[in-house]
Parts: structure tokens; C-alpha cells; sequence
């Protein structure tokens, strides 16, 4: 994850970094699920429900919102006793025409399957984690390739009946072997693992170093105007490459950035590759928004 390349002042870009971050460290900063997470009290409640959280993180955050509460709803006021009890056969009536995109109900009903399988054989979601989390690692990249491929490999037949060759499940469970930026895996890792102000900290045994940013669209053009990578397909080696950007500010907690990089892309300050440059940017100086310009037709030309 190391770089032989300087591509911005690094001591200014951490002042600039690190004042975007207090802007956004308290809670209800900005709408995220995470908030949903943070009612829950206890650690295993917030495990469980932090997994369907991230797992349903995709698209506009309005849908996103309202298809988490309509999961919790369901789960009820203690999650993960619910998921410990589930029974596909007995359950799965209450999710009808609970569809998020293109999950549908028996994908839900799958995912919990999963987890309850997992809490079964190794006592929490982060048991069955630690169960391929190699210390020695540089990142967690190898660990969440064995997480998938293991949770892939639990039944699935409870909930599906015949499984499908490559069942709706299969989309909560992406590997960075096979090129994913596994941006709803590292979203929830993050909120485990990392403690401050927005993110819980249930986890214990992983450290935050380890973790890589969860690469969404927002994070791509603030990355790339902050020219925290030069890469240009997303996928698990952005992620990686910006990851080690940010390492390099905090070697500790690279992805303490993540939430409010992610959210200033969202509130579209960045003016990445946009007319409006670095116009409405907090990160204005640090960054490089390479405004857009518009070519001229030959015609238009001749007409001056």
C-alpha cells in the first residue's frame, strides 16, 4: 500500500483533513445509517443491525433510510435475540414486499438466515470475522475474502428452498480477490472497529490501522481531486491506493476521514472535473478540482 509518489503538501492536506473531520465528528452530523445503529444500547444489537445496515447501504439515502427502519421494525427492540430465534419458514411472511432496489424479501431473509448461522457457530458476527483475520496482515483484504467465501458456504436452503446459482445473498458477501471494493463490508468495519463520536467501537480485536475506505462515488471524486489516487477503475485497488493516501496522514486511523470526505462529496462541495472548481469546497487549497472546460465547435470558432 506504500507510494514512491508526493502528490499534495501532506501537512497541509491533514490541516485541511483534520478540520473537514471535526466539522463532522458529532452526532446526527449529517443522515447516515449509522444514527439508526446508534439507538441500540447493547454491543451485540448494534452488531447485528450495523450489518444489516451497511449490507442495505446502496443507493439514494432517503431509500436507504426507510428500508433499514422498515427491517428494524421487524427485528424489533432486540435484534440480535430476533436473528438468534429466526426461522425462515415461520418468518419470512412478515418481510413481504420488503424490496430494496433489486433485493428482494427472500434476499433479507437469507442475509439473517447468515448471520444467525454465524452467531450460532462462533458467538457474534466478529467471532466468525476473526475466525480469517490474520494480525500480520497489512489490511484486512485477505480477511474479508475468507468472511464471504465462509458465509457463501452456510446453508442457504432454509431461506431460499432450491438456492439459486448465484443467489441475491451473494451481493451482501463481494470479495476483494474477485476486484470488489467491498465498499458495504468496509463501511461496516469501520463502524465496528473505529470509536469516536460517530462510529461504535463494538469490536475489540482488529485494530483501526487495518482498515480500508469504503469506496463509494462521493469518496472517488474527493479522492481524486485531492489526488489521493490516480487510478481510474473502481474497485478494490482505489480502495486500496486511497487508503494508503491516507495512511500517510494517520497511520493509525486512515479511514477517520471517510464519513466527512464521503459527505461533502454528497452535499456536492466538491468541485471535481465541475465548472464550479473549489468554489464551495472546505477543502479549498488543499485540493485540485481540474475544472471542466467546454470545447468549442469548429463552427463557433469561426463565427469569433
Amino acid at each position: 500500500m506504500r507510494k514512491s509518489y508526493t502528490v499534495i503538501d501532506e501537512s497541509s492536506l491533514k490541516l485541511a483533513l483534520d478540520r473537514l473531520y471535526t466539522n463532522f465528528n458529532y452526532p446526527d452530523s449529517a443522515a447516515d445509517p449509522i444514527h439508526i445503529v446508534r439507538r441500540y444500547e447493547r454491543r451485540d444489537d448494534r452488531e447485528v443491525v450495523g450489518f444489516c445496515a451497511a449490507s442495505l447501504a446502496f443507493g439514494r439515502v432517503a431509500s436507504v433510510l426507510q428500508s433499514i427502519e422498515r427491517l428494524v421494525a421487524i427485528m424489533g427492540p432486540r435484534p440480535a435475540a430476533y436473528v438468534d430465534a429466526f426461522d425462515p419458514a415461520r418468518h419470512s411472511a412478515a418481510f413481504k414486499g420488503l424490496v430494496h432496489r433489486w433485493t428482494r424479501e427472500r434476499d433479507i431473509v437469507a442475509l439473517l438466515w447468515v448471520i444467525r448461522q454465524m452467531r450460532a457457530r462462533s458467538g457474534s458476527i466478529e467471532g466468525f470475522f476473526l475466525e480469517g483475520y490474520d494480525p500480520a496482515a497489512p489490511d484486512l483484504a485477505t480477511a474479508l475474502d475468507s468472511f464471504s467465501e465462509r458465509a457463501m458456504a452456510l446453508d442457504l436452503s432454509a431461506a431460499y428452498g432450491r438456492v439459486p446459482k448465484r443467489p441475491g445473498v451473494c451481493y451482501f458477501f463481494p470479495r476483494p480477490a474477485k476486484g470488489s471494493a467491498c465498499k458495504r463490508l468496509n463501511l461496516f468495519l469501520r463502524w465496528m472497529i473505529r470509536h469516536d463520536a460517530l462510529d461504535l467501537g463494538v469490536w475489540t480485536r482488529v485494530p483501526p490501522s487495518k482498515l480500508v475506505i469504503p469506496l463509494d462515488t462521493h469518496v472517488i471524486r474527493v479522492g481524486r481531486c485531492l489526488q489521493l489516487t490516480r487510478l481510474q477503475s473502481p474497485g478494490w485497488k482505489m480502495a486500496a491506493d486511497i487508503t494508503a493516501s491516507l495512511v500517510r496522514i494517520d497511520h493509525d486511523d486512515p479511514t477517520r476521514y471517510d464519513f466527512s470526505l464521503c459527505h461533502l462529496g454528497m452535499m456536492n462541495a466538491c468541485g471535481f472535473s465541475r465548472a464550479q472548481a473549489d468554489s464551495q469546497c472546505p477543502l479549498r487549497g488543499a485540493c485540485r478540482p481540474r475544472v471542466r472546460t467546454r470545447r468549442r465547435s469548429p463552427r463557433s470558432s469561426a463565427r469569433r
